[in-house]
């Protein structure tokens, strides 16, 4: 297949893509689309920014414009696609309004964090597409506002991460609640095991499309990690960010307070920045959003939460401040750069004690991460000696003779001395030795100040 045409797609749809400058379908599209116009159900796994969206919304508008079954009832939509967050419900619907130009269908978003009352006057006139978050949807429902009497499309986008955020009962519940001869479609970026199990018991005989291996990522992203002390990565972001080609930075911190509080010594500093997370209002995340796609920010601090959903162009870097403890959010971050065939840059700061973390994801996208040492904070995690034991008792006995905890000295008394001493009989440094070391001069050394906000300041400033 060359060109949306050729796919089987209406006119007007043909038309509503090539306005917004798409002339090629991507491989998720191309093998999709002929499928979903048959009816039948799909599992589709693909890599972040492969085009999922229109692989699903185009062939959806298809069959709704062609069934043509009049005025929707109030409250009954034809088609239900649920996200996980209000980022990614209201990307879907902008790419409803942009593909559907010339038809009529009329199409709303709900989610939580906004007023029940639109939306459920919305409802009351009449949608064919519903686009959904699973809380408030079942909100929605249990007030008698919206039924699934005439769903025959029941869409799930970024199924994974539906489960990572435990909607995994609210989407059961909303399954069992639609009528049978229904068509379901699933799409992921990442195939874990849990996903394979839901998928299962969701779809009926699906046809199953995989554009690239599950948690894969894209070639066009450039990945880099920075061995940094945790004290230190204020100061290297502050050398990152003063490179050439930083032009819209994408920073992922793992808590909502680290992202506000990264974004205020940003902006002390001189960088237009601003956070996102769940604990913002929809309001302003939505207009954070529109300052950073219009380049009024720009750098933006977020979470993994908050991050879904974000379908920026041309972001040049993803900066995880914070390595994600689970790999798949690895994958889901680093794909908002790169996208649309565009080139991008996946940099990574980590400290000696978020290196597992970092092995896992190299294990799971089945790639080495280079390393960067053009930096003056390169600090690189130790390696072990070679033929290192384990941490442990080993082969001595944990117990003394008596049964008591020591480490088999006279009496089961630790290191076999006097109780609470040492064997040439100097007390134990602690407490009751006023907190000093055993020569009872020196205190105990303070940790120098780290390299704070405050580096980071004085390098952008």
């Amino acid at each position: 297949m060359t060109n949306f045409a050729e796919l089987g797609l209406i006119e007007p749809i043909v038309k509503a893509v090539a306005e917004q400058g798409f002339t090629e379908p991507t491989a998720i599209q191309a093998e999709s689309i002929p499928a979903l116009l048959e009816g039948k159900d799909l599992l589709g796994v693909a890599q972040t920014g492969g085009g999922k969206t229109a692989a699903f919304v185009l062939p959806m508008l298809h069959r709704l414009a062609a069934a043509d079954n009049g005025r929707p009832m109030p409250g009954t939509p034809r088609a239900l696609i649920l996200a996980p967050t209000r980022e990614l419900a209201s990307q879907i619907g902008d790419n409803i309004r942009q593909f559907s130009r010339g038809m009529k269908l009329n199409h709303t978003v709900i989610f939580g964090g906004a007023p029940m009352r639109p939306q459920m006057q919305m409802l009351k006139r009449g949608i064919d597409i519903l686009v959904a978050t699973p809380g408030r949807l079942l909100d929605h429902v249990q007030r008698g506002t919206v039924r699934f009497d005439m769903v025959d499309t029941f869409i799930l986008d970024e199924a994974d991460r539906m489960l990572d955020m435990g909607f995994v009962d609210d989407v059961n519940r909303i399954s069992k609640a639609l009528h049978p001869d229904h068509q379901t479609i699933l799409f992921s970026a990442t195939m874990p095991p849990m996903v394979e199990r839901f998928a299962n018991a969701l779809l009926t005989s699906p046809v199953r499309i995989e554009t690239a291996p599950a948690a894969s990522v894209t070639k066009q992203v450039t990945h880099k990690v920075c061995f940094v002390l945790n004290r230190n990565k204020s100061a290297l972001l502050a050398d990152v960010l003063e490179k050439p080609g930083t032009d819209r930075v994408l920073i992922f911190t793992r808590t909502k307070m680290d992202a506000d509080r990264l974004s205020d010594h940003l902006r002390e500093a001189g960088v237009r920045a601003d956070a996102i997370h769940g604990d913002k209002p929809q309001f302003l995340r939505q207009k954070i959003l529109r300052n950073f796609r219009n380049g009024k920010h720009r750098v933006l601090v977020a979470t993994d939460v908050a991050a879904r959903g974000i379908d920026v162009p041309d972001i040049t870097h993803v900066i995880n401040y914070d390595i994600p403890t689970d790999p798949e959010s690895y994958v889901h971050r680093i794909g908002r750069t790169g996208r649309a065939k565009a080139e991008g840059t996946a940099l990574s700061f980590c400290d000696f004690s978020e290196v597992r973390h970092l092995r896992m994801i190299e294990k799971v996208i089945k790639q080495r991460v280079d390393v960067d040492e053009d930096h003056e904070y390169h600090a690189p995690p130790r390696a072990k000696p070679a033929g290192a034991k384990k941490k442990g008792f080993g082969n001595k006995r944990p117990f003394g003779k008596s049964g008591k905890p020591g480490f088999g000295g006279k009496g089961g008394k630790p290191f076999g001395g006097k109780s609470g001493e040492r064997k040439d009989g100097k007390p134990f440094a602690g407490k009751g030795n006023g907190g000093k070391r055993d020569e009872g001069k020196k205190p105990f050394a303070r940790k120098k100040p780290s390299a704070g906000f405050d580096t980071l300041k004085r390098k952008i400033a």
